[in-house]
């Protein structure tokens, strides 16, 4: 039997992560679902390059198996970003301009907190260094004196 190798193979995604894709396409505005769904790979890679231990962990069990595979595919960079560095470097990687880009973390992250629920995500922003709250949305938690 011969396979016509010039058209890739599409897997059905589960109806979890269509969902997802679905709410970051309405949230970001994003014309198509190929759009939301290159936003979503972009910010859950660099999201699994910052996020470590058991928030990690319970994340991608709370996450469409899909984008859990995202998230957890990228080894955790030994030094974490900022909030405003992790746009950045997200914005350097694609070439995309630092607007487009925290455009698309924001709508990828409302996603992602819908997912986490409030009590983990305190818990995550508490693990990343500050400027994370307002990529999901949130006012930046600081410590009492």
């Amino acid at each position: 039997m011969m396979s016509d190798h010039s058209t890739p193979l599409q897997q059905p995604y589960g109806t979890a992560y269509e969902h997802l894709l679905e709410k970051v396409r309405y949230d970001g505005a994003y014309p198509t679902r190929q759009k939301a769904e290159e936003a979503v790979h972009l910010v859950l890679s660099g999201l699994g390059r910052q996020l470590t231990g058991d928030e990690r962990v319970e994340l991608a069990a709370r996450l469409p198996v899909e984008a859990a595979c995202i998230l957890t595919a990228q080894i955790p960079d030994p030094q974490p970003l900022g909030g405003w560095a992790f746009v950045k470097d997200l914005a350097a990687r694609t070439g995309a301009s630092l607007a487009t880009t925290r455009w698309d973390t924001g709508a990828v992250f409302s996603a992602v907190a819908a997912h986490a629920g409030p009590d983990l995500l305190t818990r995550i922003l508490r693990q990343l260094p500050s400027g994370y709250a307002l990529l999901f949305g949130r006012a930046e938690l600081t410590q009492a004196a």
